[in-house]
């Protein structure tokens, strides 16, 4: 059984590892969340002289960076800066290093990356790189800094976080320990500590007409990348014949007007690690539930001749991949997510589970069935779970690639005319740059009768766009002591591009610097001397505009 899943059942029935703990911690600032974002808030924090301690749910750290996603969705690397431009400064340094490279040559490894040189020999960063190797520099920092870090920790979500006046006294944890703080910052993926604060959140599509956008709500008929049936393939069991049911993995709601809001959200999947070498290859095994009905309409995929299935398994150095979702049938679990966000740690863990159970089926599905194509089947053959990560969780991500949860409603929304340049930013604290992305959310049957996807979205922004400081603060109303990187206030599909690990770490930083000079100004998080924070921020080399407008 994962790790991930024993810690919760122990937690959810009484015999956690933790149970024992009972402690009281108090701090300048607490973190809850052991993502990238929440590393690197907690460093900046102690940068500035700040007593910081990260309150982490999970038993790894680094959340996704660290989880499968070494491919980084990076867009415009100019404008990384500050400590996120670090982090990829000390992977480049471990690369550097000659044992470093196992499994292959480093000459043999190439160098590009999503139209930019993987390794940057001149910026001594590195963008591509091993899960494993990415836990340790997380871990490096943490202990470099001297920063506590309590694992296994679960905000009791009932009753854990206790306000006065529209403030965070202290967190409780299910094990009963509490943290008490100045500052808080939520840097988890799904927002439970801005949730159970009582913050005003979104989850879904909000209708276009709510912001003015064009490509937030319900998508049919918009067909972008290569993620969608790109020929009329049958839904039903029996093709053609409506009569025998819907094939699994197939919905029989109408998927809604275009442009309408919905409560669903974007599919989630593992960002596998595989390897290709003889040595370091766990074979793909039937998973407990394996269901092969599941993947019959990639079947049909096949049999109409469409053969780019391997076109993400994005080359990691020694030999790995960072595999991601491709086409209308691949990795991503559609339609298994949608109460995630809001849903008790026991569905989570279920719904985790069967996200699992799906992709191990798939692989094991793609490389030992008879019904899939010979040249297909060979290149899954020689391919496995690269036997050198995620060590004590069988060679497995531990973390669940949540692309969207729960998004604040704060101070300032961002939208998709904050990206386009439509309109100014005020006071922005950060930058990102890549495409307005979201994967599909619903799969459903057309009007003639055939299987199709939607929710798919690729529409990128014509620069680098400013993220502004009130997308990470509360309404003042709400709460004066929290700050929100992760799950900032914004629409559904500004989120699409502002997910991205990077920006969530720049974020992380500037929610970090904020928190502090809250604490030194004795202020709110709303009232801080923006003037300052932008100083500041600049200063620890965060970059704020676009080059072109340095001067």
């Amino acid at each position: 059984m994962r790790s991930f899943q024993f810690l919760l059942i122990a937690l959810l029935y009484g015999c956690s590892p933790s149970e024992n703990r009972y402690t009281t911690s108090d701090y300048d600032i607490v973190v809850y969340g052991g993502t990238s974002a929440g590393v690197i808030a907690a460093v900046q924090a102690k940068r500035m002289g700040k007593s910081v301690a990260i309150v982490c749910p999970d038993t790894h750290l680094g959340g996704l960076s660290a989880g499968g996603l070494g491919w980084t969705d990076s867009g415009s690397k100019e404008v990384i800066g500050g400590l996120a431009r670090e982090f990829y400064h000390r992977v480049y340094l471990a690369y550097d290093q000659p044992e470093a490279w196992k499994w292959q040559k480093q000459s043999e490894y190439g160098n590009q990356g999503q139209g930019a040189p993987a390794i940057d020999g001149n910026d001594r960063t590195m963008w591509i790189f091993e899960p494993h190797v990415a836990e340790t520099v997380f871990e490096n920092l943490v202990a470099e800094y001297g920063i506590p870090v309590f694992r296994d920790e679960w905000l009791d979500r009932e009753s854990g976080v206790e306000t006065i006046e529209a403030r965070i006294k202290s967190i409780t944890t299910l094990s009963n320990s509490t943290y008490s703080g100045k500052m808080f910052i939520d840097a988890s993926y799904e927002g439970d500590l801005m949730a159970s604060a009582g913050i005003s959140y979104h989850v879904g599509r909000e209708a276009n007409s709510v912001y003015g956008e064009q490509w937030n709500g319900i998508q049919v008929g918009t067909l972008h990348h290569h993620h969608w049936f790109q020929s009329g393939i049958s839904p039903y069991i029996i093709p053609d014949d409506a009569s025998s049911g819907l094939l699994p993995l197939v919905s029989a709601e109408d998927p809604g007007t275009k442009g309408d809001g919905d409560d669903k959200v974007q599919a989630y999947c593992f960002r596998m690690c595989l390897s290709s070498h003889p040595d370091n290859r766990v074979p793909f095994e039937k998973p407990e539930g394996y269901n092969s009905e599941q993947y019959e309409l990639l079947i049909r995929v096949f049999d109409t001749g469409r053969s780019d299935y391997f076109n993400k398994f994005d080359p990691i150095p020694n030999r790995k991949t960072d595999t991601n979702n491709h086409g209308p049938f691949s990795t991503d679990y559609i339609g298994g997510n949608y109460d995630y966000p809001e849903a008790s740690y026991e569905r989570r863990r279920e719904i985790i589970e069967e996200h699992e159970t799906y992709q191990k089926g798939l692989m094991y599905f793609i490389a030992n069935d008879p019904r899939v194509p010979e040249q297909i089947q060979t290149e899954m053959n020689r391919w496995g779970l690269a036997k050198d990560e995620f060590v004590d969780n069988g060679h497995w991500p531990h973390q669940i690639y949540v692309r969207e949860a729960r998004r604040m409603i704060g101070e300032y929304v961002t939208t998709e005319h904050e990206l386009f340049g439509h309109r100014e930013v005020p006071h922005p604290v950060g930058m990102g740059s890549y495409s307005l992305d979201s994967h599909n959310i619903q799969r459903y049957v057309t009007p003639e009768g055939f299987v199709q996807n939607e929710g798919d979205i690729g529409v990128k922004p014509k620069a680098p766009y400013q993220i502004p400081y009130g997308s990470l603060v509360p309404k003042s109303n709400e709460c004066e002591n929290l700050l929100v990187p992760v799950c900032v206030s914004s629409s559904h599909i500004a989120f699409g591009s502002i997910r991205m690990e990077p920006v969530f770490m720049i974020l992380g930083q500037s929610a970090a610097t904020a928190a502090s000079l809250a604490i030194e100004q004795n202020s709110s998080v709303q009232e801080i001397d923006r003037t300052i924070l932008t100083a500041r921020l600049l200063a620890d080399k965060q970059v704020l505009k676009n080059l072109d407008e340095k001067n």
